[in-house]
């Protein structure tokens, strides 16, 4: 049986230091290491040794009881979601690490809420108990406050099949028909100890133990329950599929992929399809590796279960499907935030931007852009962790000296209004017409598109090349010249010329058209809030209120506990991110907050803003709201407020 662990924690709450554990216990490692002397068999990037926290996802493999595993650690900073956010798709199952002196920390629910959203099986594991201060009743007492009702300590409650009568009532109070037959037969431990099986594969209930990862407290222990309650059913003599999850360059510039094998088996020199954007592509797999750590063994073929990686593959990205799979995985864990990248004059940019490309195939959410306007590289960011990160990251490995430029916050537009854009291209021997309805949509959707065109007027391989056109891109906004989102394209009807039509025609018909509808629209600046949760005394509450309001924020009607107060609600970033260290002051330490990406709103100073950035949407290179007409042979310009009345399709 193969099974994929992924490891989960806010950091400094243990969790490389379990790892290395388990790895010892099943042989797998001869001799433990530990994050302060640098030495673990995971983190091993200098990076990771110097800071002494995890940044990349890296994987190990051990055999236990029969089984083969796949263990994957993931960064437990917040600032390295992403990368924790790609794992989670190829996971079996989740343990999530907490520590017994500082208990659920701000990371642990954004954790929580991913592996739920994705339906990872979650085990739970307090550690270190050794420590003073330590308290597991009060941690399992958070977990059912703010992550699960539907946790139960199994740490001396089963032991091999064997349950106490705690867990038998836990069990029997979640299923109904196990309650019955415990009436009519008693207990029976196979029977229970399926049920529980199921019950924790279909996410209804969540095992947690305690103990020390590193004292070695608890940890053998929890391998074999962990053993015991976990199984997978892979089918192996299905079609291959698979899912990228990880793109890694070697030190001779190899581009690698990393897979999880869901179906049938891959062999060496076989093909492989997958889609991007633009094309179905099919590619040979020239090698096959098996890492374990940094290192790694060649293989003949991989079957469903194992996670693998390949070489052949030149353009698969992380979350792509392989094979049979055709789905694309979708991300949530985004950023609000951008950076310029600053490096020596002297060097050539294309360079520059050559190496970014490397570094954003291989973390696709710094989404690398080239700005025309401004002649400047750009990249989304998660915090300043992450900067220092990248920095050191390109020195190592390009020998390039780069600064990075203070973080900005990354705006986005929509519309509030519902308009029609027209555009019409036609300059000599060229001809396309596009008529688009352009209306808002749900806050956070992004854009989505439609056809109600006839296709009498366009066929349907021209409404898909439209669709296509739409969607290559980031679209500006006229207000600032941010991404346009949240709105709902529908074509209504175009035009092609037999013998002129040509080329990027539509292309440039279908922006004019958007550009010609926006410039019609009520324009609406959004920008990038969190969701916030607090917990505090109910002493501190009156304060923290006034900041929220202070920075435009929201807030549902506080919750009370005894003396604490817990609250939700959103607020914009650009006014809160700095305050984690005035929300540590006030209350003194003790309170928690937890911030995550919470979505795109209505900015609360659109004019200071557009005043800021003093976007000229009549100097945008990328796009123009007027019609190029052709008459007497000769192509001519429209402007946007004119152009309607021109158009051929009216």
């Amino acid at each position: 049986m193969k099974k994929t662990i992924g490891m989960f924690a806010h950091v400094d709450a243990g969790k490389t230091t379990l790892a290395e554990q388990l790895l010892f216990h099943t042989k797998a490692i001869r001799q433990r290491g530990r994050v302060d002397h640098k030495d673990t068999f995971l983190d091993t990037h200098e990076i990771e040794k110097q800071r002494g926290i995890t940044v990349f996802a890296d994987q190990a493999k051990f055999t236990f009881n029969q089984s083969d595993y796949f263990l994957i650690d993931t960064p437990g900073h917040v600032d390295f979601s992403p990368e924790m956010e790609r794992a989670i798709q190829v996971m079996d199952y989740a343990v999530i690490i907490i520590s017994a002196v500082e208990g659920i920390e701000g990371h642990t629910e954004t954790v929580w809420r991913l592996l739920q959203k994705h339906q990872v099986p979650t085990f739970f594991f307090i550690n270190k108990i050794d420590r003073v201060g330590a308290d597991v009743l009060r941690v399992m007492d958070e977990i059912r406050e703010n992550l699960t009702l539907d946790v139960y300590d199994i740490t001396d409650s089963l032991n091999e099949k064997e349950m106490n009568e705690e867990l038998i009532e836990f069990l029997a109070e979640r299923d109904e028909t196990l309650l019955g037959q415990y009436m009519e037969t008693g207990y029976q431990p196979d029977i229970w100890l399926e049920t529980m099986k199921k019950m924790i594969n279909g996410n209804e209930i969540y095992p947690c133990a305690y103990g020390s990862a590193l004292q070695d407290i608890g940890v053998e222990s929890f391998l074999r329950k962990m053993d015991l309650l976990t199984s997978t059913n892979y089918d192996h003599h299905l079609p291959f599929s698979g899912r990228v999850y990880k793109i890694r360059y070697d030190d001779k510039g190899t581009r690698i992929t990393f897979i999880k094998a869901l179906s049938g088996t891959l062999k060496v020199r076989e093909e492989v399809s997958y889609a991007d954007a633009n094309n179905i592509h099919s590619e040979k797999i020239t090698q096959i590796r098996i890492y374990n750590g940094n290192k790694f063994i060649n293989a003949d073929q991989v079957s469903a279960g194992e996670i693998f990686a390949v070489t052949g593959l030149s353009s698969a990205t992380a979350g792509d499907g392989l094979g049979a799979l055709n789905e694309k995985a979708v991300y949530e864990m985004g950023s609000a935030l951008k950076s310029r990248v600053m490096f020596d004059p002297s060097i050539h940019v294309k360079e520059v931007l050559r190496y970014f490309h490397i570094l954003d195939a291989e973390d696709p959410s710094l989404n690398v852009t080239w700005e025309e306007r401004s002649q400047e590289i750009h990249i989304r960011v998660m915090g300043t962790i992450q900067l220092e990160v990248l920095k050191q990251i390109v020195k190592e490995r390009f020998h390039l000296d780069v600064q990075f430029g203070e973080p900005e916050i990354l705006y986005k537009e929509t519309v509030g209004t519902v308009v029609c854009g027209y555009g019409h291209f036609e300059p000599l021997g060229h001809y396309a017409e596009v008529h688009l309805k352009i209306e808002p949509a749900d806050r956070n959707s992004g854009i989505s598109f439609e056809t109600v065109c006839h296709t009498d007027d366009l066929p349907v391989g021209t409404q898909n090349l439209i669709r296509h056109h739409l969607y290559e891109r980031e679209h500006h906004g006229l207000l600032t010249g941010s991404p346009l989102t949240d709105v709902k394209i529908t074509l209504l009807t175009g035009r092609a010329h037999n013998k002129h039509t040509s080329g990027g025609d539509f292309r440039e018909a279908a922006y004019r058209a958007l550009r010609q509808g926006l410039e019609k629209a009520a324009n609406v600046l959004l920008e990038p809030f969190y969701a916030f949760k607090m917990k505090l005394e109910l002493d501190q509450l009156g304060k923290i209120l006034t900041d929220l309001q202070n920075a435009h924020g929201t807030f549902d009607a506080p919750l009370t506990e005894g003396n604490k107060a817990i609250l939700t609600g959103k607020v914009p970033v650009a006014t809160f991110m700095n305050y984690g260290q005035e929300f540590a002051s006030i209350t003194q330490g003790k309170g928690t907050l937890n911030l995550v990406f919470g979505g795109y709103y209505p900015c609360h100073n659109p004019n200071q803003v557009m005043e800021r950035i003093n976007y000229n949407k009549e100097a945008d290179p990328d796009y123009s709201s007027s019609s190029i007409f052709c008459s007497k042979g000769q192509g001519y310009s429209v402007p946007w407020d004119q152009a309607e009345a021109e158009m051929h399709c009216l």
